[in-house]
């Protein structure tokens, strides 16, 4: 279960599912009734819909703020704990920082070298979206582990990640990246292995067998590294971990 401690960020406002605010907020509630370990309980807003956040009557107790709006709005009356934001939008961070408490993501392109992110900052990786060119290849996505784990730079991951195991998408005629591959293949960086051939199967066996075999000192090591990734589903994540017999929590 430690690989797999706190893990998924709800990003259920997010596409495809782009939840309603309340709706979104109802599910997160759920899901804290329900307090799977899997999941990290961190609602991720967008700056731009903080005011509709601020409207509803049940606010989450962690929020993690993605920035899409020109200046970070103010959000010291929230529980944020976290703010993400592209590397080419750092010149809106205030001149004292980030309140203490606060973590800063940047998110940079998968594969390339990262220069110039605040110190005690970490990074943020987009592995899907919309069009197939928003998947990065697995050669760029190997690169960014690679470069994290020999930085002892943390990172999470947004986007594409609906499920556990690698899959063609007919529907944008891509190959999807898996969360377990992602996973695994942090896991084969910090031991000094090449990442890729994991984040390109589809074995679903062998994945297994691999998760199986991480040991609990690689799977500290992994997640150090790996923070934690968002997903639009929360109850996919844990439908997938549990069909592989991964886990064993209740629904």
């Amino acid at each position: 279960m430690n690989l797999y401690l706190a893990l998924v960020d709800d990003a259920g406002l997010f596409p495809p599912t782009s939840l309603h605010m309340s709706e979104a907020l109802a599910r997160h509630q759920r899901d804290q009734e329900r307090a799977s370990q899997v999941l990290t309980h961190r609602f991720l807003c967008p700056a731009s819909r903080l005011d509709g956040l601020r409207r509803e009557e049940a606010p989450p107790r962690r929020i993690g703020l993605i920035v899409d709006t020109p200046d970070i709005p103010p959000f010291d009356d929230l529980p944020v704990d976290s703010v993400e934001l592209r590397a080419d939008a750092l010149d809106q961070l205030p001149g004292g920082g980030l309140p203490p408490g606060v973590r800063l993501f940047v998110e940079v392109p998968a594969g390339k070298y990262v220069a110039d992110v605040p110190e005690g900052a970490a990074l943020k990786v987009r592995c899907g979206g919309a069009t197939a060119d928003a998947f990065p290849s697995v050669e760029h996505l190997a690169a960014f582990i690679r470069f994290c784990a020999e930085h002892d730079l943390q990172f999470k991951a947004t986007a594409g990640l609906h499920h556990a195991v690698r899959h063609f998408d007919p529907t944008l005629g891509v190959d999807r990246h898996g969360f377990l591959n992602l996973l695994l293949a942090v896991c084969e960086a910090v031991d000094q292995r090449d990442p890729a051939p994991v984040l390109r199967t589809t074995d679903v066996g062998h994945l297994v067998r691999l998760a199986r075999a991480v040991s609990e000192e690689t799977a500290k090591r992994a997640r150090a590294l790996l923070v934690s990734y968002g997903s639009c589903s929360t109850g996919a994540p844990l439908d997938d971990l549990r069909a592989l017999g991964l886990i064993e929590e209740d629904a």
